[in-house]
């Protein structure tokens, strides 16, 4: 069967801020097919059906105006594994969830799923061996939560937050030097809205190699087309 990427973002596609990040990573004659889960919906609609809830987990991603919206994580899930099942009744044969957030029990009936929270925790420690990480996320999420996910590390993360759809570049630098400062070696900005302008900031600020998430994943999912 020939190679199809599918990926689909939490917020609205196309992510037009991602997929060039993608695509120099993905072999160009590999046909793409991009969803979102609020696809069509007002920001009305979405309150309604994906608001968040207190003290529930939650993500935050990007709509076509540009505009930032945050969701609730377990219902938004909901989202994501439908829009797989479209994405394999269109023929998709590897598909890509474009968001770092943990997601619980997604499944692909034949195509290859690549879940960013599943690969880049166990990647960072490979690389990071004895090096602290420090973690920039885009919300303030519980710790313990965060501290679970990153638990492949031989050292206990530091973290700090910095959003790359509500804030700017001042943002990511003051995150970056928070880091340092509690003693980072290694900086990995986990959001797939984070870009190469951010990680220019976030290593201009500290000194320090900074991983970009989106980047890490869509090198794993090209090599994944590549062997197709």
């Amino acid at each position: 069967m020939p190679a199809v990427l599918g990926t689909i973002t939490i917020g609205q596609a196309p992510r037009r801020d991602v997929t060039p990040i993608i695509d120099a990573h993905v072999p160009p004659e590999v046909p793409r097919k991009h969803v979102g889960v609020l696809d069509g919906m007002t920001v009305e609609q979405i309150t309604a059906r994906y608001a968040p809830r207190p003290r529930e987990r939650r993500l935050i991603t990007k709509l076509l105006d540009g505009s930032a919206i945050e969701v609730d994580a377990a219902a938004i899930e909901t989202g994501v594994q439908q829009k797989m099942h479209d994405l394999e009744a269109a023929g998709c044969t590897v598909i890509l969830v474009l968001c770092t957030g943990v997601f619980r029990g997604l499944r692909t009936r034949r195509a290859w799923l690549v879940e960013p929270d599943r690969i880049l925790p166990g990647l960072v420690s490979g690389l990071a061996g004895s090096r602290r990480v420090g973690v920039m996320m885009p919300l303030a999420l519980p710790v313990d939560g965060e501290r679970r996910k990153w638990s492949p590390l031989q050292i206990p993360p530091t973290f700090a937050v910095a959003s790359p759809y509500t804030e700017g570049e001042e943002a990511v630098t003051a995150a970056a030097g928070e880091l340092l400062r509690a003693g980072a070696n290694l900086l990995v900005l986990d959001c797939f809205g984070f870009t190469e302008r951010h990680q220019r900031a976030a290593s201009a600020a500290s000194g320090l190699p900074v991983l970009l998430s989106n980047e890490l994943v869509a090198r794993v999912t090209g090599a994944c087309l590549h062997g197709d």
